[in-house]
């Protein structure tokens, strides 16, 4: 059993049925089931993933997503002071968005194994707390 830290993207692919990428969101999800992972994302993600159906005025909809934030299987990091130094070590280096400092900080402190994202500017970094950062395209699950 691994821990798996989504990025908001995938889920935003996954609960919008993207065209181009639910497929292989959905693929990962499954393989992950399989194999009894744990997805976790942060508290942040589920704000992210809610803003296009409210923008949509689909507050039914984004109801119905947030309640499977809350009520599902997956673990939600609460984005505390705790992880104002470690967000301010990762936002100092060159090229790591507000956003995905958070992501990582809370990442980091739940201790993944694995971080998916379909942010190439992120594979490769090296953030203690989380084993490894991977693509969407990634062959590991």
């Amino acid at each position: 059993m691994s821990r798996i830290y989504w990025d908001t993207m995938l889920f935003i692919y996954w609960l919008e049925n993207n065209s181009r990428f639910a497929g292989r969101v959905q693929q990962i999800r499954d393989n992950m089931r399989k194999r009894q992972d744990q997805l976790c994302t942060s508290a942040f993600t589920v704000g992210e993933t809610l803003v296009g159906f409210h923008k949509r005025r689909e507050l039914e909809t984004a109801a119905r997503v947030r309640r499977l934030f809350v009520e599902g299987s997956i673990e939600i990091i609460p984005y505390t002071v705790d992880l104002a130094d470690s967000y301010a070590e990762i936002r100092a280096r060159p090229g790591v968005s507000s956003a995905d400092a958070i992501h990582l900080a809370c990442a980091a402190k739940a201790g993944t194994d694995l971080f998916l994202t379909n942010d190439n500017d992120l594979i490769g970094q090296v953030i203690p707390g989380i084993q490894f950062i991977a693509a969407l395209d990634t062959n590991i699950i």
